[in-house]
């Protein structure tokens, strides 16, 4: 699980163009019908992510084959055609519920054992209806009997089809799943839709990507399907924007009164989910389509809404963001059955809006959300893509909004953050440095600052320390700075959470000890070490988008630009009994004698002596507990990062 990410907000109004990755859904029944073809097909507009991907995976181990290039999202597969799908075979869903829905049916239609999988989320999910389904066809499906769900064996021979009722209320997914299957089967196949349907353009979309790749598909007056038997027939296939994705941008503006325009994207499009859109119209935002994109603009004063999102419900999380700086309650209904997704999205986005101080209460079929001021906290995400990039939203009027296990998103936008820092047009990375003599408690002070903001601590007194370290291994004269230079180019140090790697090995502990304590003021005054660290240090907070970093000229020399500079000190007689903890073979009258020996030499040293930035803040910590000098470091922060 990745550390939790703290959402900087929009300080002003925005106005932004952005193309979003293609569709999801759209991209995997592609993927899938288009492994299912006869002859070669070539998708464009293809959606990089770890579902997209476990799609293409499965259908090149059914006998497909697959020539993607994700970052241009083309993807060039060579379908079975009618060549059957033949077990002993194990299908692998990761954490995708439409690739593991969508293959049990083409399972069945293949011969042999069967085996379809998934990651131990997407097992929580069930396959029950799908399942019934399958078996009332002529299938034979073994699936855990308690859950029915994931793994589940198909013992294959066929399918003659027929005709199948399947309830509508459950998930649209299911009846994809058969709709897809149906031209492999002797008969074809006549569905049956019973009860009240839920997410219907999501079977829109299916059929017409079926129909680009030759099916024979009719539609009986809105009670099912009938689907004629056959091949699918090679094509080439542009994928559209996705719709889900584009409601985070859509609500992001809304609620901060700024304007978007996403590319790509129309009133034409194959997705339920641009009806979000419409939605935030009636909340107050103002809605333009110019042909092939979509542009909104947040009002001064959002309202709340009495909204049904049954045909639009992945959108769920992100209109309860949004109804949380609304003016009136909104309620959201229809949507009972999505706390069966990757999530409880009901109770899920329920309790982390009253974790947000919000007065939200879940219904039968989903929410009502009373509008009211936000606290800062950490929102819990459940493993859940969808959570985490909704509260992200919020968190950009929220400050202090963190979001546990980010990293989740790459399920269907691995580069989802990178796409919402892009709203901050001016925003420099988020850099807090310390700067100070040994002992002060610099390095104890930037882990808890990191690990209240939700950044990474990039530890330079460690990086000395390896220096320091590996040249007295390798017998190197410390007062030849041209060998020690030449040494530290040709380091490979890596600080990997609390460890510390040289070329490869932790040397976390051996660097802490006495010999190199006394060592590494001498190696930090080589200009020719200073030269190459600094530009090391430079390009992992680069690479961090900013972070919390420590040593002594972070503010002066390495980070002169840096959001916030503290200056740490305190008592020599204080500083050495915190040296206890760090060293392996302690004596405290040489600590004090060797920090006041530390303390001489950086601070009278020729390259970039230990000094005070000039807008640095003092901060003297020899009566103070780290909570407390946290507490005033987040709060010189100000309303950008309140914890």
């Amino acid at each position: 699980m990745s550390r939790p990410r703290l959402i900087r907000p929009v300080t002003s109004p925005f106005d932004a163009s952005l193309r979003v990755p293609g569709s999801k859904s759209i991209t995997n029944r592609a993927l899938l019908v288009a492994g299912l073809a006869e002859g070669t097909s070539t998708l464009t507009g293809v959606l990089d992510a770890d579902d997209t991907r476990a799609m293409a995976a499965a259908i090149e181990s059914f006998g497909a084959t697959v020539d993607a290039d994700w970052d241009a999202g083309v993807a060039t597969i060579v379908g079975i055609g009618s060549a059957a799908i033949a077990g002993p075979l194990t299908l692998q869903a990761n954490q995708s519920g439409t690739t593991g829905r969508f293959l049990l049916a083409i399972a069945a239609t293949g011969t042999g054992a069967i085996t379809v999988d998934g990651d131990e989320q997407l097992r929580g999910r069930p396959i029950g209806d799908l399942a019934d389904a399958l078996v009332s066809l002529g299938a034979r499906v073994e699936t855990p009997s308690a859950t029915q769900s994931l793994p589940a064996v198909v013992h294959a021979d066929g399918l003659s089809g027929g005709e199948v009722s399947l309830p509508g209320n459950i998930s649209s997914q299911f009846a994809s799943a058969l709709l897809m299957a149906a031209p492999r089967m002797a008969e074809g196949l006549s569905i049956r839709l019973t009860g009240e349907l839920v997410s219907t353009p999501y079977l829109d979309m299916t059929v017409a990507v079926m129909r680009a790749f030759g099916a024979e598909v009719q539609e009986v007056s809105g009670q099912g399907f009938v689907v004629a038997p056959g091949t699918y027939v090679a094509c080439d296939y542009a994928i559209e924007p996705d719709a889900s994705t584009a409601s985070y941008f859509l609500a992001a503006a809304a609620i901060t009164g700024s304007t978007i325009r996403l590319e790509g994207l129309s009133s034409a499009s194959l997705q339920g989910d641009m009806e979000f859109a419409e939605v935030l119209a009636q909340m107050g935002s103002t809605i333009r389509h110019h042909g092939d994109s979509i542009e909104l603009t947040g009002p001064s004063r959002l309202i709340g809404v009495d909204a049904d999102m049954r045909d639009f419900s992945d959108t769920v999380p992100t209109l309860a963001a949004v109804a949380a700086f609304a003016s009136t309650p909104t309620t959201i209904r229809g949507v009972g059955f999505i706390r069966h997704k990757e999530s409880d999205r009901i109770a899920g986005t329920v309790a982390e809006l009253q974790r947000l101080g919000i007065d939200a209460t879940e219904t039968d079929d989903g929410m009502v959300i009373v509008p009211g001021p936000l606290q800062p906290t950490v929102v819990q995400t459940y493993d859940d893509h969808r959570m985490a990039m909704a509260f992200s939203v919020l968190g950009l009027r929220n400050p202090g909004t963190r979001i546990a296990d980010p990293d989740c998103v790459a399920k269907t936008f691995p580069k989802f953050y990178r796409a919402l820092d892009e709203l901050h047009p001016d925003l420099a990375p988020l850099v807090v440095v310390i700067d100070g003599p040994a002992g002060a408690g610099k390095s104890t002070v930037a882990k808890a600052i990191a690990e209240r903001l939700g950044l990474l601590v990039l530890d330079t007194g460690a990086m000395y320390r390896a220096v320091a370290h590996s040249a007295i291994a390798r017998d190197i004269d410390l007062g030849d700075w041209d060998a020690v230079g030449d040494l530290t180019k040709d380091l490979r140090i890596e600080l990997d959470g609390s460890r510390v790697l040289i070329d490869g090995a932790d040397a976390t502990q051996v660097i802490r000890t006495a010999e190199v304590s006394k060592a590494v003021s001498i190696v930090a005054a080589n200009p020719r070490v200073r030269d190459v660290l600094k530009n090391q240090q430079r390009s992992w907070m680069a690479a961090q988008d900013g972070g919390v970093a420590e040593g002594r000229d972070m503010g002066t020399v390495v980070f002169p630009r840096a959001t916030l500079k503290i200056f740490m000190t305190a008592a020599i007689e204080e500083r050495a009994k915190r040296r206890a903890a760090e060293s392996l073979d302690f004596d405290y009258d040489a600590a004090v004698a060797d920090l006041r020996r530390r303390d001489e030499v950086d601070s009278t040293r020729a390259v970039d002596p230990l000094a005070e930035a000039h807008d640095a803040v003092v901060i003297d910590s020899t009566n103070q507990s780290v909570e407390e000098i946290v507490d005033l470091v987040v709060s010189l922060l100000g309303d950008l990062v309140r914890p």
